[in-house]
């Protein structure tokens, strides 16, 4: 009688070892940018529309935005300080990727919130949100000249880690950098064409696979913010221009709808929801006039029933204890 050949079957993934934060995911971070971004909505929504009810529920909701964010820093931020080389593991794979960043991003947009209340702290958060990103970009640079060719493959992630300063200038304009928000937006203008470009490029080579085109929302968001901040400087033309290339591109995303979520529901989705708000906040706040209004309203509408689900899915994960592991965060 012969004996059979063993099956394999993979061995179960490792638990991280017991104790408190040992793998928080930096995934929790994007879908808190969506949230940043409605707020920041509903805060420009009350403006226009000059309604003090509005305004108690946008800053109501930025209060809470603000507790949760700081929260979920604090509890990723302890791994770092406990082994800090950590922060380079977590940019090895793609959630962490675009997870890390937006920590550093989120730091920018709580700036942008506390910009009524408190400028001089706002413009000290601004500063450390744009250094804590300077240096994910080094340890992300460092990450591509030493990784195999199959992970330099461009992502629309690396927008949230070169393109991500763009955020800074909506603290900065109103504190009276105008010079420094221009210079920063022209850089980013750059910095983005490469990115989509390269982006193009790979998409025609071959399509991402159904787990990542969740993703590729990501590329509306960097038009979004290009728009705002060149309202902010003057520059309507550009701004015009820009709100209208991400809108087109929203639009495309939609019409392939099924497509882009032929996988289902996965922590990615948090790539949604920070592009349709910044999109929202554009298209109220780069045209001229009250042309910007209604689709504004539209697509904040729209954010306000999409990011705050995704939150909530992403951030009841993660208190699972299930998302560390499936989106293979760094353990310490």
């Amino acid at each position: 009688m012969t004996q059979s050949t063993p099956r394999h079957f993979p061995p179960p993934p490792v638990a991280p070892p017991p104790g408190l934060w040992r793998q928080v995911p930096p995934a929790i971070f994007p879908p808190l940018m969506g949230l940043w971004g409605l707020g920041l909505g509903w805060r420009l929504m009350a403006e226009r529309l000059g309604s003090t009810a509005v305004a108690g529920l946008a800053e109501a909701a930025l209060g809470a935005v603000t507790l949760l964010f700081l929260f979920a820093l604090v509890a990723w931020g302890s791994k770092p300080l406990r082994r800090p080389a950590v922060l380079a593991e977590e940019l090895r794979v793609l959630p962490g990727q675009a997870g890390v960043p937006a920590a550093a991003l989120g730091v920018m947009l709580m700036a942008a919130a506390l910009l009524p209340y408190a400028p001089a702290l706002a413009l000290v958060l601004v500063w450390a949100g744009m250094a804590f990103l300077a240096l994910v970009g080094a340890l992300f640079l460092r990450h591509l000249l030493t990784a195999p060719p199959e992970a330099r493959l461009p992502s629309p992630a690396w927008h949230l880690v070169f393109v991500g300063y763009v955020i800074a200038p909506l603290t900065l304009l109103p504190l009276g950098w105008a010079g420094l928000s221009a210079g920063i937006l022209l850089v980013c203008i750059v910095l983005a064409a490469g990115i989509w470009l390269a982006s193009l490029r790979q998409f025609m080579r071959a399509a991402p696979p159904a787990p990542l085109r969740p993703l590729l929302a990501i590329h509306a968001a960097p038009a979004a913010l290009f728009a705002m901040v060149a309202a902010g400087l003057g520059w309507e033309g550009v701004a015009l221009g820009f709100v209208l290339a991400g809108l087109v591109f929203a639009l495309s995303l939609l019409v392939a709808f099924s497509w882009v979520v032929q996988a289902g529901f996965s922590p990615l989705w948090g790539a949604f929801t920070f592009p349709l708000a910044a999109l929202a906040n554009a298209a109220l706040l780069a045209p001229p006039g009250a042309a910007g209004l209604w689709p504004g309203a539209a697509l904040l509408l729209a954010a306000s029933a999409l990011n705050p689900f995704v939150a909530f899915r992403v951030l009841q994960a993660w208190t699972k204890g299930g998302l560390g592991q499936k989106t293979n965060a760094a353990v310490v």
